[in-house]
C-alpha cells in the first residue's frame, strides 16, 4: 500500500458509521420482536462481517488517518461486534451474557464520554443505553428490559446512519445553537 495515498478519514468515518448503523439496526430490530420471524440470531451474520470486520477495517484506515477518535471507536466496536458474533451459538449462563454487555456498555460510555462530533456521541449514549438494559435484562431474566434495549439500538442505529447519510448528503449534522441570552439577535 502506497503511504502518500490518504484513506481520507471522511471517507472512512462515513464507511464506519453506515457498517455500525446497519449493524444497531438489524440487531436491535431482532431484539424488538417487531418483525414477525426475526431475532437477534438473525443479526449474527450482518454483526460478525459488516458490524466485525469491516468497521474494524474502518477503524484501521482512520486509525492510518491520524483519527484517533474515530479509529478507535470503530476498531474497539468492530472487536465487540465480531466477538459477539462468533459466540452467539456457544452455551453460556444469562450471567456470563449480562457481564459481556455490561463491558460492552463501558466501552459505549467511554466513546460517549470521550467527545467528538454530536451525532457520535448520540449514537455511541444510545448504544450505552441499550447494552446497560440488556445486560440487566440478562442479569434479572427480564424480557421487558431485552425489548426495550433493543428499541434503543435501534434507535442508535438510526442516528449512525444519518450521520453518514448526512456526511453524503450534505445534510444539517448538528442541531443549531440559540442565543447568548433573551432578545440577542445575530447581527448580518
Amino acid at each position: 500500500m502506497d503511504n502518500d495515498v490518504s484513506a481520507g478519514s471522511a471517507t472512512t468515518t462515513v464507511v464506519g458509521r453506515l457498517a455500525l448503523g446497519i449493524t444497531l439496526l438489524a440487531f436491535g430490530l431482532g431484539y424488538t420482536g417487531v418483525i414477525d420471524g426475526v431475532s437477534a440470531a438473525d443479526a449474527v451474520s450482518i454483526a460478525q462481517y459488516v458490524g466485525g470486520i469491516a468497521l474494524f477495517v474502518a477503524g484501521l484506515l482512520a486509525l492510518r488517518d491520524h483519527d484517533a477518535a474515530n479509529g478507535t471507536a470503530f476498531v474497539a466496536l468492530g472487536a465487540l461486534w465480531f466477538t459477539w458474533a462468533v459466540s452467539a451459538d456457544a452455551t453460556v449462563s444469562d450471567n456470563a451474557a449480562g457481564l459481556f454487555l455490561l463491558l460492552f456498555a463501558l466501552v459505549a460510555l467511554s466513546l460517549t464520554l470521550a467527545g467528538g462530533d454530536q451525532l457520535g456521541r448520540v449514537t455511541y449514549g444510545l448504544l450505552f443505553v441499550s447494552l446497560v438494559l440488556m445486560a440487566i435484562a440478562g442479569f434479572a431474566g427480564n424480557d421487558g428490559l431485552t425489548e426495550a434495549g433493543g428499541w434503543f439500538a435501534v434507535a442508535a442505529g438510526a442516528v449512525s446512519w444519518y450521520a453518514a447519510t448526512a456526511a453524503l448528503a450534505h445534510w444539517p449534522t448538528a442541531l443549531p445553537r440559540r442565543a447568548a441570552g433573551r432578545g440577542v439577535t445575530a447581527t448580518g
